[in-house]
């Protein structure tokens, strides 16, 4: 299995899952200091693994991925795109240059990897690809990340695409959109540049649980959706927030500003 922004967060922990069932696994991210300790916890529980530092947003970097896992283990039976990043920010504080790096990242990088590996599940007639978003991609809207909700609203639609024409070829696609998750990048790349005191407490009375999402339980659906017991799920969209789509949403800034 390969897996985009494998290094930390939710990608290790989709890994670290698809590891312990007995997978080979492929970890790539931007930033190959995250991969070799991540690439060394999954060797413990005595699966294969491959780390490849990789740019998502660069097609040669992207097919130097594939080429290499091919070389290592043969096949891609599972791709899953979760490399991605965004920064809060009103509409009006979003430069052209910001704008264009979390589409460029979000949405064309997510592109770049299912054209590639997508092709090559579909001639072995088998796979499975999930597309990991987030709540802000769909019907509500995305008021913090213009940018990124824009994005992953256009991965939804492309993963509903490829579904169709890669169905007929034993292929499954799908998006895993989830809500809030306990991850060190939550807090040091989202909450942390907030003004809003204790903001965590504000999205907490939110989430109708009352708690984050553990990143084990996000890695738990995604295993799912490779299984055999999804192989009819095909051309979805999975929520998976605890209920924050039902209730309120504490603003992240004021909207009576511009």
């Amino acid at each position: 299995m390969l897996v985009t922004g494998g290094g930390r967060g939710i990608g290790k922990q989709i890994a670290l899952a698809f590891a312990r069932l007995g997978a080979n696994v492929v970890i790539a991210s931007r930033k190959p200091e995250n991969l070799d300790p991540t690439s060394e916890e999954i060797e413990a529980t005595g699966a294969a693994c491959l780390a490849v530092p990789t740019n998502i947003r660069e097609t040669e970097e992207v097919e130097a991925l594939l080429e290499k896992t091919l070389e290592r283990f043969g096949a891609v039976d599972y791709l899953i795109n979760n490399a991605g990043g965004q920064f809060p920010a009103r509409p009006t504080a979003i430069s052209d240059r910001g704008w264009r790096a979390v589409i460029d990242l979000n949405l064309n990088g997510t592109w770049n990897v299912c054209s590639r590996v997508g092709p090559h599940m579909a001639r072995r007639s088998t796979g499975a690809i999930v597309n990991v978003v987030h709540i802000y991609s769909l019907e509500r809207g995305a008021a913090p990340f213009a940018h990124s909700g824009a994005a992953r609203a256009g991965v939804v639609n492309l993963t509903k695409t490829l579904a169709y024409y890669w169905a007929r070829h034993g292929v499954t696609v799908n998006a895993l959109a989830p809500g809030f998750v306990a991850t060190a990048g939550l807090q040091e790349e989202e909450f942390r540049h907030l003004e809003h005191e204790d903001f965590e407490s504000a999205v907490l009375k939110d989430i109708p649980t009352h708690r984050l999402a553990d990143p084990d339980e996000i890695a738990a659906i995604t295993v799912f959706l490779c299984s055999p017991a999804a192989r009819y799920i095909n051309g979805t969209t999975i929520v998976a927030d605890g209920g924050l789509s039902l209730d309120s949403w504490t603003p992240w800034f004021d909207p009576e500003e511009l």
